[in-house]
């Protein structure tokens, strides 16, 4: 599989395995180290995490899962966040849903990841969320502190817009790796608030998250939606290809800026046909067949 050049030390698979739903995945730890297998033979090699995912449960299921084969942990690229503390059964002195990325729970949440995936170190940690009560010197102290301690190798964040993410890289001793955020044929908010303007500049490629617009394309009946679906289905059909699903992920590997979509499924068809999107390549026209329809309006 294509590998993209993260900086001179990192690279990440094209397609990453997100475990946002893993908890509801009917996996044993043995049927889920059979899934991290199978990606791996796909050349899938980076998995996302998070430590809320699945109420604080799910980092630990995959790493219930790694130790039954430690050899794997150096075959894989583990990418975690932190930043949002949940109201959660897991975590009763929450009493709202609010961010911090204070240096103590930044530090507090990489111990604890480690723990539950059972992981000497992280590839990559990131931000969650923009934390409106940032103070991005505390955030800068506990990433080299992390760095320096052989805990996290590199750091990014998630959802930040330019603005946030040129202010949070300027405290830091090193650069930021990545993005991730939500980009699909449905959301092309990062393509007109110059997020993605800024990832070609820094040649940072993004992470999307809900590559696949949450399904809404598949079963949606408003305006939007049945324009999208109809010329993905047009666009499939020049192609030779009846799943629109794939060309929704062609159409983000596309683009120059290296979009590496997250593919939160269980299921491994669904990821073998993620995988298979690498091999469609659209034309110019295709693609702006497709951005017109979720416009709505010819570009100008």
């Amino acid at each position: 599989m294509e590998r993209v050049q993260i900086n001179q030390d990192l690279s990440f698979s094209r397609i990453i395995q997100g475990l946002w739903r893993l908890n509801e995945w009917p996996l044993s730890d043995e049927g889920l180290l059979s899934l991290i297998e199978k990606c791996l033979e796909l050349g899938i090699t980076t998995f996302d995490h998070a430590d809320i995912y699945g109420g604080y449960q799910n980092e630990a299921l995959f790493g219930k899962a790694l130790a039954l084969k430690p050899s794997i942990r150096e075959k894989i690229e583990l990418v975690t966040k932190c930043g949002i503390k949940l109201v959660s059964k897991a975590r009763p002195e929450h009493k709202i849903k609010h961010y911090d990325t204070s240096k103590e729970h930044i530090m507090m949440s990489v111990e604890n990841s480690l723990r539950n995936l059972e992981a000497d170190y992280l590839d990559v940690l990131l931000i969650h969320r923009p934390d409106p009560f940032i103070d991005p010197g505390e955030v800068a102290e506990a990433f080299t502190r992390l760095n320096e301690a052989g805990k996290v190798k590199h750091f990014g964040v998630s959802n930040f817009t330019p603005s946030q993410f040129e202010m949070l890289n300027s405290y830091l001793p090193f650069p930021l790796v990545t993005n991730q955020i939500e980009i699909s044929v449905s959301q092309l908010q990062p393509f007109q608030d110059g997020t993605i303007d800024q990832c070609l500049q820094k040649r940072v490629a993004p992470m999307a998250w809900s590559p696949l617009a949450g399904g809404a394309i598949f079963s949606g009946e408003d305006e939007k939606s049945v324009r999208i679906k109809k010329a993905l289905q047009e666009v499939g059909e020049e192609l030779g290809i009846a799943e629109i699903d794939k060309i929704m992920l062609a159409w983000l590997l596309l683009h120059p800026a290296k979009i590496m979509p997250i593919i939160g499924s269980g299921k491994m068809e669904r990821i073998k046909a993620a995988a298979e999107s690498l091999q469609i390549a659209l034309t110019r026209q295709q693609w702006f067949k497709i951005w017109i329809a979720s416009t709505g309006k010819d570009v100008a």
